[in-house]
């Protein structure tokens, strides 16, 4: 099954997003066939903000890590970290995953549709294969968030070559139809507390993110075990550091014999 096949479920496809090896390789060992990068986990992580450009050599080498995993892997690469679609499509080309997603706002704010276009066209002409998940931010930024207008921009990215599009922060079922009608793409949107993913295959949705969400909820975690200690009580359940420690030996004899194979 190819990473396109995989939007063609009964359910849309889950793809959880991960920030490091570790997360990812947690998400492997639980079944996805998929994974996809958060930037803002990366961003977090590094400690720089999110949106702004500061993740692309990060970004690129959590790429080259994940690569190698027997799963299909997406990366969020922000705005593409440049306003020149050829430098965009040779920035992608880099990567050597299966998907990339690709926002049409740089630091907090729209740009036309046309420049996000030029890009999504430079990418596919470069990499045919690569799956080209169109973000648009109209909702995600409240600008321009209305569904005439996210359609319009989402049309123009589709025209472009983008395989699917990518709306994050819309989240009312009647308009989460009207997008999946509309397009001719599978739409892709983040968790939505209130829809199940059978909910959302019944309004046509085909793909959900989970975004930063994970990161964030691991760093409440990782409050949670300190200050139940500070406070007197016992420390959540955890998987054992073994399990943790094995997963992380294999994946470096892997990458070392992977090496050893191409050297």
């Amino acid at each position: 099954m190819t990473f396109r096949e995989l939007h063609d479920g009964a359910l849309p496809l889950l793809l959880p997003n991960a920030w490091d090896v570790a997360s990812a390789l947690a998400f492997v060992e639980a079944g996805f066939p998929a994974i996809g990068t958060t930037s803002f986990g990366v961003a977090a992580a590094g400690g720089v903000p999110d949106g702004r450009g500061g993740t692309r050599a990060a970004s690129r080498a959590l790429a080259h890590a994940l690569a190698p995993l027997p799963v299909f892997v997406s990366v969020d690469v922000e705005d593409g970290y440049s306003d020149n679609p050829d430098e965009v499509a040779s920035f992608v080309a880099g990567l050597g995953v299966a998907g990339i997603n690709v926002e049409d706002s740089t630091a907090g704010r729209l740009v036309t549709p046309a420049a996000h276009a030029a890009k999504i066209t430079a990418i596919k002409a470069r990499n045919p294969d690569v799956y080209v998940n169109a973000r648009t931010d109209t909702y995600w930024l409240g600008q321009d968030a209305t569904l005439s207008a996210t359609l319009e921009r989402a049309a123009t990215y589709v025209e472009a070559g983008a395989d699917g599009v990518f709306v994050p922060g819309v989240t009312a079922p009647a308009e989460l139809r009207d997008l999946a009608v509309n397009l001719p793409v599978p739409v892709n949107v983040l968790v939505i507390p209130e829809l199940t993913l059978a909910h959302l295959a019944d309004l046509g949705v085909r793909r959900v993110s989970t975004g930063s969400l994970p990161y964030r909820a691991a760093l409440d975690a990782a409050v949670a075990v300190a200050t139940s200690v500070r406070d007197g009580g016992p420390p959540p359940a955890a998987t054992p550091y073994q399990v943790v420690q094995e997963r992380l030996v294999r994946y470096a004899r892997d990458r070392s014999a992977d090496t050893r194979a191409d050297g």
